[in-house]
Parts: C-alpha cells; structure tokens; sequence
C-alpha cells in the first residue's frame, strides 16, 4: 500500500478565498438574537408604564409592572421555541411578526388563566392590562418592520450564507448566494481522496445553506458526501427514495425542486450547549491540570532534549485537516508524522516517558488547547491520523460510512474509546466496532450522554490497549 501524498493540496488553497465569500454569521445572528430579546423585554416594559399613564395617570405603576414582569419568562420561553428569535425570523419580518404575537397572545392567556385559578384578576385592571398587550403588540410589529431596514444597512440584507456547487446539473439560482463550479476545486463526489475532501469541507465552512446542480448517477454520491460533512444540503431533483431525503424544497422562481438530504446532526440549542460545556470543562482542566502538563514538559524536554509537542495533521469536522497535539512520546527520529504504523506492544519508537504517558493516556491532554481553539471536542469521534490503515487499508476503504464520523469535531474521548475500542487497527474489526460506536454516538447526541462519557473515560484512562 504506498503512502499518501498531496499534489491535490497545492492546487488550491479554499481558506484563502472561501472564508472571505462565507464568514461566519453565527456569531452575527446570535448577537442579533440576544439584542431582539432585550429589545423586546424593553419595550413590553414601557408598553405597560405607558399603559398605566394613559388609563390611571401613573407611570410605571407597580400592578402594571408585575404584569409584565410575571408575564416576561412565559413569553420569552415560547419565543424561543417558536422561532421567533430564530434565523428564519431574522429572514422574514412577517413570519417574524406572526410567531412573536403567537408567543404574546399565548403568555397572556396563560397567565389570565393562573390568575383566575389563584383569584387575583381583581388586583389588577383589566382595561390597562389590556391596552398595555395592545401597545406591546403594535410596538413588537413595528420592531420587526424595522428589521430588514436595519439588516439592509448593515449587514447588506443577508443573514445566512447559501453555496450552489454546480456540478453538470440542470441551472439554478438563489437571491444572495454564492455559486461556483465543482471543476474549478476538483471536487468529484465519488473520491475518496482526504485532500479533496479537505478542499471541499474549508468551501463548505459557514455555509447555512448548500444546493448541489448535478446529473442524476453523481446525486447518491453527493447526497452522501453533504451527510458527511455536517451541513443542510439539498440537490435540485425530483424526489428519490435512494437518496434518503428528509424534506422536499419548491423553487417557484427557479422552476426548480430540490430534495433535502442532509441537515447535520446538531441544532443551534445543541451546538451552543455542547461549546459551552467544552469550554467550561477544558477550561477547568487546563488550570486544575497544569502542574502535571509542566512538569510531563520538563521530563520530555529532559531525556533527549527534542521538541515537546508532536504536532499531527488529522482528520476533523467537515473532513477538514487540523493540526492536533500531543506530548511527544516517540524518538525525534521516528516520529510517524502520517500515522502510516500503528503503535504496538514494546514499540522501539517510544521513549521512557513516552511509554508511560501512552499507558496513562497523559500523552493526550495537549488537545486540551485544541478544544479551546474550537478544533475539538471534549467528547466526540477520535480524530484519526490520515495513514491509518486496518488490515493494509485506508480507513475509509475498509467502509465508506467512515466519512461519516465527520460531521460532529472529533473528541478528546468518545463512546469508541469508554467502550474498549482503543489501540491498534491490526483487523477491519478493530475499525468497524469504532466506526460503529461512533455513528451511534452522533445519532443520539446528548449533553447528559457527553458527561456520562466523561466519568466513564476517568476509569479507563489506564487501559491494556493503550500503548
């Protein structure tokens, strides 16, 4: 089996280019959403002081400002579940409008209805609850008139990034969104090669929204390669079952239909929750761990004066490359930069320190840095070295549902790993069992399975198979 090379990874360089075309408005959104949310609770306040000037000539009267203040969580706990501080909210004022007065007229009902069960409605005035509702309301549509005026100046009118990869299909367009040709990056669905799939995951970043344009015998391979990758994707087709499509899309302007195949394993909710989790536990270990980081530091630097990181290019989100790190435990000389051998019982490589900080798994605790970049996880599919092989073959050729993995970070420790699965891929079995627990750790994602993971990874730190 010969080794990798990459003559495909100077061809073209995405991250030069594609962040440009697609930054991340993550960020911009949840900024967005933050604001509405203070906005809203500002004006629902004044609406009711307003509200109580008009009918009782006092302003911020108290009844009134309990009122609002009681009814502020049940509404905004409808908001969010309703969308109203979602994307599509931020697209389209009238669905904005019509969603925020659902959560409105919803938190009003259900409060009239505990404050006629607890007999306190005569404690407050029902006309100036009323017109404070009827301020609210004409205050929270004007907000969301205002919207796509303000996005419009600042933002240039666009909230989500949306990719058409046109690749030999039938023409498409979109309203704001970014086209290019499957030819120009050499991008061929049916490859198997990492370096395009590298190019492919760094053009598919920040995107909201990917449309392939293909001819029908590539659409399996492409619907498979967006699930690969983490993203919503959807291919102009009509439906087919083959493709595994969640949802069909009509494009009355394009004339065009479209099948959804692909929306990445993880909500907005979830993806917010499970970065905040990595930062609060990476951040914790990187100050609780440090004496033990400095001082496995000094000892490697100590036996034969190399470097102390082994830095190695690995296989994470999107298929992407990164750079992983870990306390060097291989001879300067020897060191496996593609990861072509396994490492093994009484492996020549290995030095002094470098064996028992493989056996503790101390060797690891480096990647710490990387979940803090945002490269990693704490919990999720181990990243694997681009030569890794099982029984003489590339991983993904021993099963292409290998690039499946991909759609979630790759984790410091993962359901594989608590599991037994470690160590050597001498046979496919070795590889399989991985792949296995790996797609079932993204199918059923959950913050409560992440921290069960984590305490169960602290009793198999020491394990026979890590070496």
């Amino acid at each position: 089996m010969n080794k990798l090379t990459g003559p495909l990874l100077e061809e073209t360089q995405p991250d030069q280019v594609e962040r440009k075309i697609a930054p991340s408005l993550e960020r911009r959104r949840l900024r967005a959403y933050a604001l509405l949310l203070l906005i809203d609770a500002a004006l629902l306040h004044l609406a009711f002081a307003f509200s109580g000037l008009l009918y009782e000539g006092v302003w911020w009267q108290p009844r009134n400002m309990l009122v609002v203040q009681t009814l502020l969580p049940v509404y905004f706990t409808i908001a969010l579940y309703n969308e109203s501080y979602g994307g599509r909210a931020l697209d389209n004022w009238i669905f904005a409008v019509k969603q925020a007065l659902t959560a409105l007229l919803i938190s009003a009902a259900l409060l009239n209805f505990v404050a006629f069960y607890t007999k306190s409605n005569a404690q407050f005035s029902r006309v100036s609850v009323t017109l404070g509702l009827i301020i609210a309301a004409a205050a929270i549509v004007l907000l969301r008139r205002l919207m796509p005026i303000v996005i419009a100046k600042f933002w240039g009118g666009r909230t989500t990034n949306r990719l058409i990869i046109q690749d030999g299909g039938p023409s498409f367009d979109l309203e704001k969104s970014i086209t290019i040709s499957a030819s120009k990056y050499d991008l061929d669905p049916a490859s198997h090669d990492p370096f395009m799939l590298d190019r492919l995951g760094k053009l598919l970043q920040n995107q909201d929204k990917v449309v392939v344009s293909c001819p029908r015998e590539r659409r399996e391979a492409w619907a498979f390669l967006l699930k690969s990758t983490g993203v919503y994707g959807e291919i102009v087709s009509e439906p087919a079952h083959a493709l595994g499509a969640t949802d069909v899309h009509h494009y009355e302007k394009q004339g065009r239909t479209t099948l959804v195949v692909s929306t990445g394993p993880l909500g907005l909710r979830s993806r917010i929750s499970k970065r905040l989790f990595d930062i609060i536990i990476a951040g914790g270990a990187l100050i609780a761990l440090s004496p033990i980081l400095l001082f496995v530091a000094a000892k490697i630097k100590l036996e034969d004066g190399g470097p102390v990181l082994f830095i190695q290019r690995r296989l994470g989100r999107g298929n992407q490359f990164f750079n992983m790190l870990k306390f060097r435990s291989m001879k300067v000389e020897k060191n496996d930069a593609n990861g072509d051998r396994s490492a093994s019982r009484e492996d020549d490589r290995v030095t002094k320190i470098g064996a028992f900080i493989r056996r503790t798994s101390i060797d690891e605790l480096p990647q710490i840095i990387n979940v803090l970049r945002g490269d990693m996880s704490i919990v999720g599919p181990r990243p694997h070295a681009l030569g890794s092989q099982a029984n003489n073959k590339y991983f993904w050729e021993v099963d292409a549902q290998y690039w499946r993995r991909h759609c979630l970070k790759p984790g410091l420790t993962g359901l594989a790993q608590v599991r037994g699965h470690r160590g050597a891929t001498e046979v496919e079995k070795d590889l399989t069992d991985r792949l296995q627990s790996d797609l079932e750790y993204i199918s059923g994602w959950s913050l409560r399975r992440d921290l069960e993971i984590v305490f169960r990874t602290v009793l198999v730190l020491k394990h026979d198979n890590a070496y």
